[in-house]
């Protein structure tokens, strides 16, 4: 995996907006409008398109922008046979939904759910016609047999990457996937046992790990359910059992990832994609030292989130391994505002300083867009953001390496 060895390289956690023509062809989809040849030839041409952005934006780390994935968990149910899709309306989700402290927020949740998933999609033809009945999520997600890996799909993504990729300057490559644990959520109808389904999961994306890697590409293990779980499961219980759950998922990750080379990993951890209070996030401090047992060489991790920001000084405690990289979230995913280069630029000689210039890699915190139907952000503010990323680490290289 390329350090920055001579300047503060550049990256983000994945998952980007699409373009107008991909939502499109998704509404389109869902409406029975359109056919397999015309879908995945749009979206050869938007994994190309978010490909070169990312070039001429001047992002050292890029990857396909998820183009290919429903959102970030439920594309395992095209990747992964066992899983089941059921029939949930956008409002049945809705109200499944269970906020953090939606006993204190609970009117400004009310008001959210209106407006979070749909926000910013962009006009397109298709729109008006679009109910949201075909919301795609991990709760209308059950597995209902035993587990098998289809690499089809994944096939598909990885060459789409590999044409966008041609002639186009960058660093690395790498490509997003999800952590066993954070599938655990998607209900479990066929394995006896909690640890029986867990270790199934461990199979299946231990075949779609090493295929990314066998191409090529650094694979992203993605568990932002680690932390949530802190609040959804052990709210009001001891530390000790959530943490003796949290290292239980820590090892799925390292059995998935067995006899997958290090340098060819990374992990990202976040607080939740969403725009809302995060008052009962886990203290970075309490899953640090579980964070950094992953065999990863890469540890991406959400840094620049307010009630998360002052997190950074925990790097004076806490030794980053030898040959490790950290890739701090310096951007956010979930706000409007656009970063000034020279904060960027602050937050970034802030870690350098902490764990030496060469271990560090300018992230965000999250991904722009967990699913094809829910950007955080409209695409000209996550473009505007990238390129304020790349200017605050050139100006944090001239001060770093003065």
């Amino acid at each position: 995996m390329k350090r920055s060895s001579e300047r503060i390289l550049t990256s983000h956690v994945g998952s980007l907006v699409r373009t107008p023509e991909l939502v499109e062809e998704r509404i389109r989809a869902y409406l029975g409008e359109t056919t397999e040849e015309t879908s995945e030839e749009t979206l050869r041409a938007s994994v190309h398109d978010v490909v070169r952005h990312q070039s001429d934006v001047g992002i050292d780390v890029i990857d396909d922008g998820e183009y290919g994935k429903l959102n970030w968990i439920a594309y395992v149910g095209d990747r992964v046979r066992g899983f089941e899709r059921i029939v949930m309306s956008a409002e049945s989700l809705a109200g499944a939904a269970f906020w953090p402290e939606q006993e204190r927020f609970g009117e400004f949740y009310r008001r959210y759910e209106q407006f979070e998933t749909t926000q910013w999609l962009p006009d397109t033809p298709s729109l008006g016609r679009y109910t949201g009945n075909q919301m795609i999520d991990y709760r209308n997600l059950v597995c209902r047999s035993p587990l098998r890996y289809d690499p089809a799909p994944l096939q598909r993504d990885i060459e789409n990457f590999k044409a966008a990729l041609h002639g186009v300057e960058v660093s690395e490559a790498f490509m997003p996937v999800v952590a066993p644990g954070s599938i655990e959520i998607v209900p479990n109808e066929y394995y006896a046992t909690p640890d029986e389904y867990l270790s199934a999961l461990c199979e299946v994306l231990h075949e779609e790990y090493k295929q990314i890697v066998d191409a090529g590409f650094i694979v992203q293990v993605d568990d932002a359910i680690l932390p949530a779980m802190y609040y959804y499961a052990f709210r009001g219980r001891p530390l000790a059992e959530y943490l003796s759950w949290a290292e239980k998922r820590i090892d799925a990750v390292n059995r998935a990832l067995k006899g997958i080379p290090e340098d060819r990993v990374r992990y990202h951890i976040c607080f939740g994609s969403q725009n809302i209070p995060h008052t009962t996030d886990p203290p970075l401090k309490d899953i640090i030292s579980l964070v950094l047992k992953v065999r990863a060489q890469a540890y991406s991790i959400e840094a620049c989130n307010p009630a998360h920001e002052h997190e950074w000084e925990i790097w004076n405690d806490v030794k980053l391994p030898d040959d490790k990289i950290l890739v701090p979230g310096v951007i956010s995913h979930a706000t409007n505002v656009i970063e000034h280069p020279k904060l960027i630029a602050q937050r970034i000689i802030r870690f350098a300083n902490l764990v030496g210039r060469e271990n560090v890699i300018a992230g965000s915190d999250c991904g722009f867009s967990q699913g094809w139907n829910s950007p955080r952000v409209h695409s000209q503010i996550q473009w505007a953001k990238l390129e304020a990323l790349v200017a605050g680490a050139r100006l944090a290289s001239d001060e770093l390496w003065e």
